[in-house]
């Protein structure tokens, strides 16, 4: 679609934490102040598939670690201006410390040496003149023990999640059905005409969305309690569609469906699949709003032994500072109510094995990419 042209791209990949660009490299910065060393390590690490950048002196290395962003840092102690035990010791103050490796490197191997380096906050170490393929198993464990970390905050922040989400549950959900029925009570003794009719309006219309949110806690947390089964994901798109085929119709927006035929059977729990969906529809709908131009597009296809779903709108868009976070608990874009939906939909996703990917452009709309495998399920058989 001509409206998706340039897109900035974001993507949630299952067991990680966070949002990555799509096929995005690990990052290597390289301190050195060695021009043939730094030439050598960049022209290897990135034949391995790394992106690298380089800094030759400590107080450059500083300051690129804090605008590239590294994953690893390969560091040379022998260095001007700041060594490298030094450099070691600042970086262990930064906030995203955790978020990086320390790979250092120096001409000397007496374990003092090793011992000083470890201690400043090196991660691991590795004496000059080393082994390309030494330094290539050690650049793979650390980003792996990255990982492992990374995977590990996941879990905790999940399971602060399932916590937070019996404790609203509980506090929140009895209180509101209370609210929620007397005002609905007062609001339907009143006269049209009641002055007081717009407040109670608002009362309930915010009861409502407090409601939702409740019920899309409790669905977030059981997300991953049914069991999968054999399921044809065309079914479950027109499923979705229709959940929000009346808010379709209503907002004049010109729907668009590709389904491609005879797709493969998918693992999937099915109602959470389809709720999954249906939150993306919902927020595509929203995005489109105050739009003049609004159309939706959805379409399934078979790449690579992996099932794509793509909803597409032209709305208003998501600014590229702001894409992100839309993932996140409670971040919202909307005039009013919680943003637990992509939520919901990334849990689920993520509990399929899959991967959400969310592309856009400010005033030009947005586009969500499903992967979803087709392992472990029993297709039919032909015929």
């Amino acid at each position: 679609m001509v409206f998706m042209n340039k897109l900035h791209l974001f993507s949630i990949d299952r067991g990680k934490a966070g949002i990555s660009s799509m096929e995005q490299k690990e990052k290597i910065l390289i301190v050195d102040d060695t021009v043939d060393t730094v030439e050598l390590l960049t022209k290897r690490l990135r034949a391995d598939g790394y992106d690298t950048d380089a800094a030759y002196d400590g107080e450059e290395a500083l300051e690129k670690v804090k605008k590239y962003a590294p994953d690893l840092i390969i560091l040379d102690v022998m260095m001007p201006k700041i060594d490298g035990y030094e450099v070691c010791r600042r970086l262990s103050r930064f906030a995203n410390r955790r978020h990086f490796r320390i790979l250092m490197l120096t001409a000397k191997n007496e374990i003092q040496d090793k011992v000083r380096g470890l201690d400043t906050g090196a991660d691991s170490y590795l004496a000059k003149p080393f082994d390309y393929k030494e330094l290539k198993a050690m650049v793979k464990s650390l980003l792996s023990r990255k990982e492992a970390a990374k995977q590990e905050t996941q879990n905790e922040k999940r399971a602060a999640l399932d916590h937070m989400v019996d404790e609203v549950s509980h506090e929140v959900r009895n209180p509101l059905v209370t609210i929620g029925g007397f005002a609905r009570r007062v609001r339907q003794s009143m006269q049209e005409d009641d002055p007081n009719c717009k407040y109670l309006d608002i009362i309930l219309q915010n009861v409502e969305s407090l409601e939702k949110m409740v019920l899309q806690l409790i669905a977030l947390k059981d997300t991953t309690l049914s069991e999968a089964q054999p399921t044809d994901i065309n079914k479950v798109i027109k499923e979705a569609v229709d959940r929000y085929r009346q808010e379709i119709n209503k907002n004049t927006i010109q729907m668009t469906t590709q389904f491609a035929e005879n797709l493969p059977l998918i693992p999937a729990v099915r109602e959470n699949l389809v709720t999954a969906v249906a939150n993306i529809i919902e927020n595509s709908i929203e995005a489109m709003q105050d739009c003049r131009h609004k159309e939706l597009q959805v379409s399934t296809r078979l790449v690579d032994g992996q099932v794509f779903v793509e909803i597409t709108d032209s709305g208003r868009g998501i600014p590229r500072e702001t894409i992100k976070n839309i993932f996140d608990p409670f971040y919202t874009s909307k005039t009013r109510g919680p943003g637990l939906g992509l939520t919901f939909a990334l849990k689920t996703i993520q509990h399929h094995k899959g991967t959400i990917t969310a592309r856009s452009k400010v005033g030009e709309g947005a586009s969500f990419i499903l992967r979803l495998p087709l392992k472990g399920v029993k297709q039919p058989a032909a015929g």
